[in-house]
């Protein structure tokens, strides 16, 4: 039985290339979320299905930027801007 590669090789370049396209997607259901009446019933469904999918993107997003690094000078006090 085959088992999930755990170690990925992506480059920096990668990992925007997917959060560029994770917001692409989020803009997109967000036009289509915008699209659908609240006050209709034959709406709701897909409302509930559009608003998963964001979420989901959206805790995507959340994981990868919890898993950055981000540099602070080690011998210095950081100060930002």
């Amino acid at each position: 039985m085959s088992s999930y590669n755990r170690n990925f090789q992506l480059s920096i370049s990668d990992v925007d290339l997917i959060e560029e396209a994770l917001r692409a997607r989020g803009r997109e259901l967000c036009r289509m979320r915008r699209a659908l009446a609240d006050d209709n019933p034959a709406d709701m469904e897909s409302i509930r299905v559009v608003e998963e999918d964001q979420r989901k993107g959206e805790e995507l997003l959340g994981r990868l930027h919890d898993q950055k690094v981000f540099y602070r000078p080690k011998t210095s006090v950081y100060v930002s801007g």
